[in-house]
């Protein structure tokens, strides 16, 4: 088993990662993501089959097909780490490699953000009302802004 302090530099009293090879933290993160990704594309993949989905109005079927493109989408940029490293195995720059699959991981979630976003739109349209939908996917949307994006990016010192 790997010494989580190994994996430590101390910097002035702050422990830093250490741009090295290990990508277990990298791969963690995308099982989360993945699977959620999946579920949602997957959901939406059968959607258009269901006998009700013809009662959706126009604009509906707008926000459907855009959450399904997103979905879709983050769907690719998250998977997209798996066979560029098997395509280019072995790997000779692992740090390099890491970067890239975080660059990805990152764009990965600006697509999710809109297809969760939306997602939140056509359920609470179809459960409450079109007008409920559009202030709770608006609030959801924000909450999603500062919790995913916000947040981290302003506190980025404190971790």
């Amino acid at each position: 088993m790997q010494d989580p302090e190994k994996d430590l530099i101390k910097e002035d009293k702050v422990e830093v990662d250490r741009p090295d090879d290990d990508m277990s933290d990298l791969l963690q993160e995308l099982r989360i993501l993945l699977q959620g990704s999946q579920v949602l594309t997957a959901f939406l993949i059968i959607l258009p089959f269901n006998q009700l989905f013809d009662k959706l109005n126009s604009f509906e079927k707008y926000i459907y097909l855009a959450t399904f493109l997103c979905a879709i989408t983050s769907l690719l940029f998250f998977t997209a780490p798996a066979p560029q490293h098997r395509l280019v195995r072995p790997l000779i720059n692992r740090v390099k490699f890491k970067r890239l699959a975080t660059r990805l991981i990152i764009i990965g979630l600006i697509p999710l953000s809109f297809a969760l976003t939306f997602g939140v739109q056509l359920v609470v349209s179809q459960v409450v009302s079109f007008e409920a939908s559009l202030i709770v996917a608006g609030i959801f949307g924000l909450l999603l802004v500062g919790i995913w994006w916000l947040y981290p990016l302003l506190h980025r010192e404190k971790y």
